[in-house]
């Protein structure tokens, strides 16, 4: 044993000690630069944020009816801008908003009943088209 093993160096990095108090060499340690950063205000572009529409019935199969719809090619993709054609992915979204319908038999109020009647015969319509 000529040489000596090389060890590990262990720093306890916890904020506090065994009795719940802060330890002496965590309580203020020099900001880093990524502390500086977060503490900036934010920018212009981040204040303005629009705010969200509450999350409703009716809004969850609007959202999956812009899927359908520009997976049909009708509205561009919001994040490409092209406008590209899956009847695949437009039938599973169509599927999915009548998997909904199945699944929430009952429970809808007259208004969602009717939406989600509409929406499906209208969708359904756009793919027997698109197919043949």
């Amino acid at each position: 044993m000529a040489e000596e093993e090389k060890g590990f160096k262990i720093k306890d990095r916890r904020l506090f000690d065994k009795d719940g108090r802060i330890r002496e060499e965590i309580k203020r340690e020099p900001e880093t630069k990524a502390e500086k950063e977060e503490g900036r205000q934010k920018s212009p572009k981040e204040k303005k944020r629009i705010p969200l529409p509450p999350v409703t019935f009716s809004s969850l199969i609007m959202s999956l009816t812009s899927s359908v719809l520009m997976h049909f090619g009708e509205i561009p993709d919001p994040i490409t801008g092209e406008r590209k054609v899956d009847l695949d992915l437009a039938k599973q979204g169509i599927d999915t908003i009548a998997m909904l319908k199945e699944k929430t038999r009952g429970n809808l109020t007259d208004e969602e009943q009717q939406m989600i009647d509409n929406i499906l015969t209208e969708l359904r319509l756009r793919y027997v088209k698109a197919v043949t």
